[in-house]
């Protein structure tokens, strides 16, 4: 990732700040201190100009003369700080302790399932998750397109979406399953086989909106079994070419150490999930610049939904995913903030940063990996995840230290995006 110092120009006269043509108020924030995400500290004394969608400038009060129609907005005793961002959510479920994935997927219109998820979307911003990336829709076809669509054109409310729409799924590798063979049965991802097959599905996915590419590269062959890598290194190399060639990238869902290494010598973006990575492969990773996408969150809500209870001994998902994370940390590969809300409750999606720091982070690299970290890996590093002249306008702000307790993210006094006000408590 690049590092970009924040440019306080302490010393030059103060700057008359010329407005865009927006049809939103200017914005002045003052009083409180800046979140620098990128060095884990507290600046104080600064205040912050937003006009229309972006910030344009970060200096002392005294040093910004802005339009007499500025909105000034004091936060003192808050900390200021970007918009968090998850990366793997699916606005298309909702949790598994309302109701089975099989009945949401078999059951359940598209209709209700989209409405629910444009509530979704809207928790998900209120809780200060400002971006995400939505990682398939579960046999809802590309009602995510049409949700990331209708909040870019302001007609629902909600975090910018990246989207996969329906996913990639080797022939019997996936879900609904363990029904009577006779039946042909929908499916909550699209099947593809062979590299012929594969690149056509993607080239479709890519023509109805997909930003990213996504793939199981491994999962259960039938009701009961262990995971298995479900597409050969040859399928991959191809699916990533297809994607690549495009200007896209791909995250594959892995859980196998034999999974997540076909998937990085295919050259896949992220692992999500990453549950038996080996240190070998962690160290295949790292020199790849592959980036890690725990999903805790998810496991310690699967714990829950089959009768673990926090205090109780840990289950064995849990055990399995600090692990996984202590080894992960061990091997300095990158680690980015996905929760996979969606199988736990829509702006539930702090709990992920919570239990990144419960389980070996600092505060500080946990609030990096949901924010500037999270933001490299949707290559938009230079416009996303900071408290910086020229970006985007995605900001929260929170009572007390974040540094100190990243809960106190939970609930943001403030939450800004794209310069429009959301939330101000």
């Amino acid at each position: 990732m690049r590092r970009i110092g924040l440019c306080l120009c302490l010393f030059l006269p103060a700057v008359q700040v010329v407005r865009a043509d927006d049809d939103r108020p200017a914005l002045l924030l003052t009083g409180g201190r800046i979140l620098n995400v990128i060095e884990g500290r507290l600046m104080p004394g600064l205040a912050v100009f937003i006009d229309g969608d972006r910030i344009s400038k970060v200096a002392p009060t005294s040093e910004i003369t802005v339009p007499g129609d500025v909105r000034r907005i004091d936060i003192a005793g808050l900390v200021l700080m970007p918009g968090l961002i998850d990366l793997h959510t699916h606005l298309l479920l909702r949790p598994y302790d309302e109701a089975p994935w099989n009945d949401q997927v078999l059951e359940e219109s598209l209709a209700l399932r989209t409405i629910r998820a444009v509530v979704a979307a809207r928790s998900t911003l209120e809780a200060g998750f400002t971006t995400i990336r939505d990682l398939g829709t579960e046999g809802a076809g590309y009602a995510d397109v049409g949700l990331r669509d209708a909040i870019d054109q302001g007609i629902i409310t909600g975090p910018r979406v990246f989207t996969v729409t329906r996913a990639l799924v080797a022939t019997g590798c996936y879900g609904p399953s363990g029904f009577d063979p006779r039946w042909d049965m929908p499916v909550g991802a699209e099947v593809a086989d062979g590299p012929v097959g594969i690149r056509k599905a993607v080239r479709s996915q890519i023509a109805a909106g997909a930003d990213w590419i996504k793939v199981y590269a491994d999962y259960r062959r039938k009701p009961g079994d262990r995971s298995t890598p479900t597409f050969s290194q040859e399928e991959l190399n191809a699916l990533v070419d297809e994607a690549r060639s495009a200007g896209l990238r791909v995250a594959a869902h892995a859980v196998t150490n034999e999974a997540i290494r076909r998937s990085v010598r295919a050259g896949v973006a992220t692992i999500e999930h990453g549950t038996e990575a080996s240190e070998a492969v962690l160290a295949m990773m790292l020199e790849n610049n592959v980036v890690l996408c725990p999903t805790l969150a998810a496991s310690e809500a699967m714990a829950r939904y089959s009768g673990w209870t926090p205090g109780a001994p840990d289950h064995p998902r849990i055990v399995r995913s600090k692990e996984m994370f202590a080894r992960a940390l061990r091997s300095g590969v990158t680690i980015a903030c996905g929760s996979d809300a969606g199988v736990f409750a829509h702006g539930d999606n702090l709990r992920e940063v919570e239990l990144m720091v419960a389980y070996g982070m600092t505060p500080a690299q946990a609030l990096a990996a949901s924010t500037h970290v999270a933001a490299g890996v949707l290559d938009r590093a230079n416009d996303l995840g900071r408290v910086a002249e020229g970006y985007l306008a995605d900001l929260i702000a929170v009572r007390g230290n974040p540094l100190s307790d990243v809960s106190l993210c939970r609930k943001p006094a403030l939450v800004i995006k794209g310069g429009r006000i959301v939330i101000d408590r």
